[in-house]
């Protein structure tokens, strides 16, 4: 475990939590998963928060027996050359959460609010602001979880203004698309909540840790509840037909918010969603950085620099929508296996090896 004066209060989970859950995905989730579950989607929310919820707890269970980061219990349980290995495959995803998350707010800006935008520019200071909050520690990074949890949750309350022109009989018929597909949208739906994999680099940065887990869940379940909150009202709102031609339709049910001192609301709340994707980003870049230097016994601001500059580089060496799109896929595909995967196994393997160990320990004496 880490020093005291370098841990946080374990309510502050929640926040981290819910933080690095909630991104860009909330600005378009709606098309992606409503696209094999249609008005059944609701439904596809829930299941996935309940599966993210499972993990969370599979998580604590590895974590709470071996009190130590995943690097380190990569090394404890499969020697130092394979943990080194296998660990490496976790920085590389950890990082790509923050290269997408940057590419996908960085085109959002450009086809909402500035196409003429000098993408090197914003890249660059958006790069230098997150070496500054991670070059700060993990306490500067939670601080920065806890405003960008509390200070843009105002944002949620617009969606509102769009209830009085939706239809909620669009919910209707419940349960109208096969399980396959439901099955297929809530792979889909998972992606939105992957962030929060970096609680395995964390947790000993946690005061008494093990009473963190019910804030974790907590967390989630908020996540669950603003997904949900946000996609019945597109549904209400919008057609199946009309959804699946919205790419972002979260911004879209920002166009008809209408304040006497506002006319285009998504630029506020484009604006204000820096405040929500930083400490997504920082978290990520966290996490790397620190992967690494317990790897490799490398000074941490060496390694954040070298880690932001192949952040800065893939961002802007990335132009199109495709190029997004399957690097997110390439992501997505990364985080599945590793989370739903993974991790129940490295539980089970870390259950029979400490058994074993247990068991010779008991023998020898």
């Amino acid at each position: 475990m880490e020093k005291k004066e370098l841990q946080v209060s374990p309510f502050l989970v929640f926040f981290i939590i819910h933080a690095v859950q909630v991104g860009v995905g909330v600005l378009g989730f709606q098309r992606v998963i409503m696209k094999s579950a249609g008005n059944d989607a609701w439904m596809v929310v829930i299941a996935a928060g309940m599966l993210v919820s499972f993990i969370i707890w599979l998580m604590y269970v590895l974590l709470n027996r071996h009190q130590k980061d995943i690097v380190q219990i990569h090394k404890e349980l499969f020697g130092k050359w394979v943990g080194g290995v296998i660990s490496l495959i976790w920085i590389i995803y950890w990082l790509l959460i923050g290269i997408v998350t940057l590419r996908n707010y960085l085109e959002i800006v450009e086809v909402w609010m500035f196409p003429t935008i000098n993408m090197y520019m914003f890249t660059l200071i958006f790069t230098i602001l997150v070496y500054y909050c991670v070059t700060g520690g993990f306490r500067v990074v939670t601080g920065l979880s806890f405003l960008g949890v509390c200070i843009p949750f105002y944002l949620f309350f617009t969606f509102f203004f769009p209830v009085e022109f939706a239809h909620f009989r669009n919910l209707l018929p419940i349960w109208n698309h096969s399980i396959k597909d439901l099955t297929i949208s809530i792979k889909d739906m998972i992606l939105g909540f992957l962030g929060f994999s970096t609680l395995l680099m964390y947790y000993p940065y946690i005061k008494h840790p093990k009473k963190s887990q019910k804030w974790a869940q907590l967390g989630n379940l908020l996540t669950v509840v603003i997904y949900l909150f946000i996609l019945i009202i597109t549904i209400g709102f919008f057609s199946e037909g009309q959804v699946s031609k919205q790419i972002w339709a979260t911004l879209s049910l920002w166009k008809i918010v209408e304040m006497p001192f506002v006319e285009r609301f998504e630029y506020i709340g484009i604006t204000s969603w820096v405040l929500i994707i930083l400490p997504n980003i920082c978290f990520s870049v966290w996490a790397a950085t620190k992967g690494i230097q317990k790897i490799f016994n490398l000074k941490p601001k060496k390694v954040l620099l070298v880690l932001l500059s192949i952040l800065f580089c893939t961002s802007v060496a990335i132009q199109s929508r495709g190029e997004i799109a399957l690097l997110s896929k390439i992501m997505s595909l990364i985080g599945l296996c590793l989370v739903f995967v993974y991790i129940p196994l490295l539980t089970l393997i870390s259950f029979f090896i400490s058994k074993m160990r247990r068991g010779k320990l008991e023998k020898s004496s």
